[in-house]
């Protein structure tokens, strides 16, 4: 799952990026007004965690670019700022949640968690499709009743499969979402396919259907 962090006090945002990694989340940092609108316009991501106050400009306006590019990228407000216009504006325009500062990095961490579980996966812990089950705060997952052992980045990739499903994600969508805004100086995706093959083979010899499609040319469906 892939987050960006929108926050200008360096601390804070590190101490943020650094505790959502150790969860397993894949974080970038965006720490004024330019740089965030550059990550948003160009990059997708599970969940948005924005501050009001940036240099050089308003988090209010990243969420109004948000929605004039109809994106559907999840968005937490964590701002100093405790008024309830701003709360409400904010929810209004688009966001999903509001946490004050100061706040606890484990509620942050159950806030996000209840976000991307709302948005992609019908606010379910438990993803069940066919004798495939996944369970979200686990991070575990088992085809009719025995483990699969996943790599992150495999768990990653069929988490992001199974939330658009029936959708045609091309392979820069699936590089930019493994490796954020690096994936603009990678020379190829064989690393894409590395880990595609690996999930296929893994899904497969546990005796589950291939609902994994390739299209060349395209990229990849999941069908479900």
């Amino acid at each position: 799952m892939k987050i960006l962090i929108i926050e200008d006090e360096p601390e804070l945002a590190k101490s943020i990026e650094s505790y959502l990694s150790g969860q397993g989340y894949s974080c970038e940092l965006a720490v004024n007004y330019q740089q965030a609108i550059e990550k948003v316009s160009v990059y997708h991501y599970d969940c948005i965690l924005l501050d009001l106050m940036l240099p050089g400009g308003n988090g209010m306006d990243v969420l109004n670019e948000l929605k004039l590019q109809n994106k559907e990228d999840g968005v937490i407000i964590i701002s100093a700022k405790n008024a309830v216009d701003d709360k409400i504006q904010g929810l209004k325009l688009g966001a999903d949640d509001y946490l004050s500062k100061p706040f606890h990095l484990s509620e942050l961490s159950a806030r996000l968690f209840s976000v991307i579980r709302r948005r992609n996966f019908a606010n379910s812990n438990i993803i069940q499709q066919g004798n495939l089950k996944i369970d979200l705060l686990a991070k575990t997952v088992d085809v009719g009743g025995n483990a699969v052992m996943l790599t992150k980045k495999e768990l990653d990739l069929l988490l992001f499969f199974i939330g658009n499903k029936n959708r045609v994600i091309s392979k820069n969508a699936l590089a930019e979402h493994l490796s954020g805004d690096l994936a603009d100086m990678l020379d190829n995706h064989d690393f894409i396919y590395a880990h595609i093959k690996n999930l296929k083979r893994k899904l497969t010899d546990a005796g589950y259907g291939n609902f994994l499609k390739t299209l060349y040319g395209n990229g990849y469906r999941w069908e479900g």
